[in-house]
């Protein structure tokens, strides 16, 4: 069966008389009747699911309008206003929005307060009595993963969790529909779509990737098309028919939940009704089974492990055992050769990081947190998070944005007891180390046993297969003669019965040996034949990259030798990426430090290059700027996303910073001076934070007035600061008018500033209906913009 939303709540209170600016959710006290008879209309029109009216009414978006403690009261309000048209049929939906602010450390909110938050507000709709939980236009991966923490906590009734993409077919952040799936289904959800921000031809491909990978039904909300600015007004295009013809191939496509978002109303869900009611579930693409491949993910990237995939190389080099340097730097909680190492192995050919926080006497929680958090803002690689702590553990998994491997879980009682639930509450898959109380078993038999045994208390913790990867677990061949024969055995057995795949560390087995590199990598080549899926290595190795790159070929992995044959130079491709990776000068090396991230990194440089009298304006214009450009183009072209400029641009404000400490009488340039605004009656401010920062972190001076700004105070301000630039911000279809009112204020005052307008409900079309001079699709395109308004 397909299953009906409703469509906009947005549009039809405005319709219905909700004064701009005013709380949307204080009308479910204030005016029940008038909500009540809003579910009524999409009810009728054949509606399965209403969604409660209590989209923004969560403890921080309910501040604004001093209301933070009435969530319980609001949300009770609104479930009773929609049971007040319910049939018997109707099911009710708890709608839960975002928080408008980004999770450390792209923004300042932590992730437990998030789930405090999410946590309050499902409860009262679950104690209402909704029937599923709707989590819906949510624009960061780790804000979903608060919010569905916090409903799985609550409850056992089903969450729908429904993430917003952009044209490019990612989230602000940087997810894209395979990404999100595969977090979220790992993680307990019960539904996983997408709503808002676009129309439903730009939705189809997203519900088709999603069908690819996910066993979960699909749900798909879209907007009526993309707004316009027709005389003074919003008008969402699309007619309630060509809405009904999208959602036949949006059904077709898989998606099993169908509405409507912005700009959509009951003739637009009538439309979508009488188009899906003859089509046949039996007509509608098979969702994929489950199969034994296991998917981990960053926030950006999904990575695949099994026999039917290429190799997966797991970067050792984050460990601190052995190494006193590294141990250094984290016990005394400078991070830099911890970054650097992640930054070198992803150079080097990694594809994962391994990440080891173990340096005795430390918080180990803490540090596993900090090294999580920062890594997934420097990286796009899926990280495996390696410790023995249970606390250390979970404070990782919470940090990390993505689907992260746990390495490592035994067959010990106590590891099963602390790590299994920790693996299914935050959706990790998990290393199965065939060890045991009785210890290291010493044949290949006895460690398949345990494995088994292991997958056993797996299965009844709830993990699934796709969670598990088998560590064949290679000792020393110094101390055991039989080391390399039986780990090679365990391989062979692994894929015989269990079919899932495989790891180990490569390295342990020529400890103690002369030519290490050597035995490694030939013992890499037989494991590889014998079934080896994801090697433990240290990515450096010359003649390691030698033997993967050959054992791709020659097992299959690399048709025809395509990129054995691009690849492959007399001297080895890691030498090759080395000479590249290091600068030449310290110019260029600052630039690199830049580009790459390197916040804590990139100062000394600064100061090293001013010592060998380099300007200030060498020092900005060569390095600075071009870093910038560089990452500007990168993130244009989706090579990198939101996390890794904002990364980038703390690094450069680092830089100048420096500089001006190390000159405290070198004139600091402001670039020029630019005004923030959310318009009046939009209290979201989450991409007008993101531009600021940017604005502030590449040399401008930004005045930010807040949200919900009148046009008369944007006005002043931008003749009292004698703006160059005025920036203004709408997320809501309802407050999209008040940027064409603002703009029309400042030519009248004669304001001088050029005008650049964003926001998630926008477009250029519409930009240029309001007559702003520029357009701005993301933060980056601000930036680049304002640096071109000053230039002329």
């Amino acid at each position: 069966m397909i299953y009906i939303f409703d469509g906009a709540m947005g549009t039809m209170l405005q319709n219905a008389g909700l004064p701009p600016g005013y709380c949307p959710e204080l009308w479910n006290q204030e005016q029940p009747d008038i909500i009540t008879a809003i579910h009524k209309s999409y009810i009728d029109s054949g509606a399965d699911i209403i969604e409660t009216n209590t989209f923004g009414a969560n403890r921080i978006k309910l501040t604004h309008y001093g209301l933070q403690d009435k969530v319980r009261q609001l949300n009770t309000a609104a479930v009773e206003a929609a049971r007040a048209a319910c049939g018997p049929n109707t099911k009710i939906a708890g709608s839960v929005g975002p928080t408008g602010k980004l999770i450390v450390p792209l923004g300042d909110l932590t992730f437990d307060y998030a789930y405090d938050v999410f946590f309050e507000q499902i409860s009262a709709l679950d104690q209402a009595g909704v029937d599923m939980i709707l989590i819906e236009t949510i624009i960061d991966i780790q804000e979903m993963r608060a919010a569905l923490l916090a409903a799985k906590a609550v409850t056992k009734k089903p969450v729908i969790c429904q993430m917003s993409f952009g044209g490019d077919e990612r989230t602000v952040t940087g997810t894209d529909p395979v990404t999100a799936a595969t977090i979220l289904e790992a993680m307990g959800a019960d539904v996983i779509g997408a709503n808002c921000s676009l129309g439903p031809a730009q939705l189809l491909p997203i519900v088709q990737k999603l069908s690819q990978v996910t066993n979960c039904p699909i749900s798909v909300q879209a907007n009526a098309g993309m707004p316009s600015l027709i005389n003074k007004q919003t008008i969402f295009p699309m007619q309630p028919k060509e809405m009904g013809e999208w959602a036949e191939k949006l059904a077709l496509a898989g998606a099993r939940y169908i509405g409507g978002c912005c700009g959509t109303t009951p003739e637009h869900i009538k439309s979508i009704q009488q188009a899906v009611k003859s089509i046949s579930i039996s007509n509608l693409p098979t969702i994929q089974q489950a199969n034994k491949t296991t998917a981990l993910t960053s926030r950006s990237k999904t990575i695949y492990l099994g026999a039917n995939h290429p190799t997966v190389i797991i970067g050792e080099r984050i460990n601190p055992t052995g190494r006193k340097q590294l141990a250094a730097d984290i016990a005394s909680g400078q991070f830099i050769s911890v970054k650097k190492e992640a930054l070198a192995q992803i150079r080097a050919g990694a594809h994962l990081l391994d990440v080891n926080m173990g340096v005795p006497g430390i918080n180990q929680a803490e540090a596993m947190q900090y090294a999580i958090q920062e890594l997934s803002m420097l990286v796009d690689a899926p990280l495996v998070i390696d410790t023995t702590d249970t606390m250390a553990l979970e404070a990782g998994l919470k940090a990390y944005p993505g689907r992260a491997l746990i390495n490592s879980v035994s067959a010990e009682p106590e590891r099963l007891e602390s790590f299994l639930p920790l693996a299914k509450k935050y959706g990790a898959a998990i290393l199965c180390l065939p060890i045991s109380s009785d210890g290291v078993p010493k044949t290949a038999q006895d460690r398949l046993l345990v494995t088994k045994q292991i997958i056993h208390k797996a299965f009844e913790a709830g993990l699934k297969p796709g969670d598990f990867v088998l560590d064949a677990l290679i000792l020393t061949a110094a101390a055991d003669a039989s080391a390399g024969k039986e780990a090679l055995a365990t391989l062979k057995l692994y894929r015989e019965h269990l079919g899932y795949p495989t790891t180990m560390g490569l390295s342990n087995i020529s400890f103690g040996l002369p030519r290490r590199d050597a035995i490694n990598a030939t013992f890499c080549a037989m494991a590889l034949d014998a079934g080896l899926d994801a090697p433990i290595l240290n990515p450096y190795d010359p003649l390691m990259q030698h033997t993967l790159a050959a054992s791709a070929l020659l097992l299959g992995h690399d048709p025809r030798g395509r990129s054995y044959s691009i690849n492959y130079a007399p001297t080895s491709q890691t030498e090759e990426r080395a000479d590249h990776s290091i600068p030449k000068n310290i110019i260029e090396q600052i630039r690199q430090a830049i580009v790459s991230g390197e916040k804590e990194a990139v100062i000394p440089l600064v100061e090293q290059a001013l010592k060998e009298g380099y300007s200030s304006i060498t020092i900005s214009e060569q390095a600075l700027t071009t870093a910038m450009n560089e990452v500007g183009l990168a993130f244009g072209s989706g090579q990198c996303f939101l996390p890794q400029v904002l990364l980038a641009a703390e690094s450069m404000r680092a830089a100048f910073l420096t500089i001006k400490k190390e000159l405290p009488n070198h004139a600091t340039i402001s670039l020029g001076t630019v005004i923030l605004a959310t318009v009046k009656g939009d209290i979201h401010d989450l991409g007008k934070n993101i531009v600021a920062a940017l604005l502030e972190n590449n040399g401008f001076t930004v005045i930010d007035l807040g949200k919900d700004i009148s046009p008369d105070k944007i006005v002043q301000a931008a003749l009292d600061h004698k703006a160059d630039i005025v920036g203004l911000c709408a997320l809501m279809t309802t407050t999209m008018p008040q940027i064409d009112i603002t703009i029309a204020a400042l030519k009248a005052a004669g304001c001088q500033a050029r005008t650049i307008v964003g926001g998630a409900v926008l477009t250029k079309e519409y930009a240029n209906q309001a007559n702003a001079d520029s357009y701005a699709a993301n933060g980056v395109d601000a930036v680049t913009i304002a640096k071109k308004v000053m230039s002329n």
